[in-house]
């Protein structure tokens, strides 16, 4: 069967709110000589993608930046601009580059003709994308595309952020902010396996027992409970090795109060908001360590895309790492408007997911 010579996708005209998302049809896309051509199935909706959807009211400064209350946080380069950043599916043509074809990166990958593929790359709510290679993950036979989309983003910020951001020790306590939600269920896998005890914070009775139920040992429930107390309470007022915070304003100053001293806190999302200004200082009487790293900082050459695509699929194929998915939304745009709806009202736990093709 032939190529369409149009695909569907998940669009928006311009930044602003939720219902800004329509389904459109948008030409086929042809593959530049190092990327390759990917029937979607599955494609995972993260708080990145609001971040690209919506408008910001006033001026933010993003990176040394300063985009304009008519740009979303993160810029679109023009519009209309198709949503999304992570999916999974089916290789249906490689390079050609032959520099590529030959690197010893894109060959460990194992990359082939109707393999399955994951990949971090903007625009990925559509039937069929073209993916640079080097934003490409090879995804194992007995590894479905529904878990590997929903594995990618959050699985490789894990692995990164608890290899690199701040290296787990054994004997450690982590605190992990929101963590039922797919990341924080995630880092608790992770943060278990090395031999280090979870602490965290979550909204609901339900919630912190999906939590324990992922090995989280004590779950404090910060509607209810003083967050801080109950931190300094568990640590006998040690405070707790590091912590990763995806909440942003409403945690960043409490965090200061938790950490140990020569800790490090990991500063991974903004869900409350975006952190206020503050002095260095703030730093200084604990000698706290404080990142705000990304992802695409860890995975920013072949070898450290195939290294961590290796890591995090072969944890999925062992069993070593689970992974809870929320709900699966339909492709269309009331299903992703829904499905966005839901991740920033703090509705879902686990990862979040649409199915693009429906035979999948």
């Amino acid at each position: 069967m032939g190529l369409p010579a149009t695909v569907e996708a998940i669009t928006i005209p311009h930044t602003g709110g939720i219902d800004v998302m329509e389904k459109s049809s948008i030409p086929f896309p042809h593959p530049k000589p190092n990327e390759f051509l990917v029937k979607v199935d599955y494609a995972g909706v993260n708080f990145i993608d609001t971040y690209y959807r919506r408008v910001v009211g006033t001026k933010v400064r993003v990176e040394a930046l300063i985009w304009t209350s008519r740009s979303g946080l993160y810029p679109y380069k023009s519009f209309p601009a198709v949503i999304g950043w992570e999916t999974a599916g089916t290789i249906l043509a490689l390079p050609t580059d032959p520099n590529i074809l030959n690197h010893d990166a894109f060959k460990k990958q194992g990359f082939k003709l109707g393999g399955k593929v994951a990949s971090e790359w903007l625009g990925t709510h559509a039937t069929y994308i073209a993916v640079p290679w080097d934003h490409a993950y090879s995804v194992p036979d007995s590894v479905s595309t529904k878990i590997a989309a929903a594995a990618l983003l959050q699985g490789v910020t894990a692995l990164s952020f608890t290899e690199e951001a701040y290296k787990l020790q054994k004997g450690d306590t982590i605190l992990v902010h929101t963590v039922a939600g797919g990341l924080g269920l995630l880092l608790t896998q992770l943060i278990k396996k090395a031999g280090a005890t979870v602490i965290g914070t979550t909204s609901t009775p339900e919630k912190a027992a999906l939590a324990k139920s992922y090995g989280a040992e004590h779950v404090i429930l910060y509607r209810s409970e003083n967050t801080v107390e109950r931190v300094l309470e568990i640590t006998n007022g040690r405070g707790v090795d590091a912590i990763y915070d995806g909440v942003g304003k409403d945690t960043f100053d409490a965090n200061f109060e938790m950490i140990k001293r020569k800790g490090t806190i990991v500063s991974l999302g903004n869900a409350s908001g975006a952190v206020a200004p503050f002095s260095l200082f703030k730093l200084i009487p604990k000698n706290v360590k404080l990142l705000r790293p990304t992802m695409a900082g860890y995975v920013a050459t072949p070898e450290e895309v195939a290294h961590y695509g290796r890591e995090l699929y072969s944890l999925v194929e062992s069993g070593e790492l689970q992974f809870s998915i929320y709900q699966e939304y339909p492709f269309t745009a009331a299903g992703v408007q829904e499905a966005q709806r839901d991740l920033t009202g703090g509705r879902t736990t686990g990862k979040v997911i649409v199915k693009v093709n429906s035979d999948a």
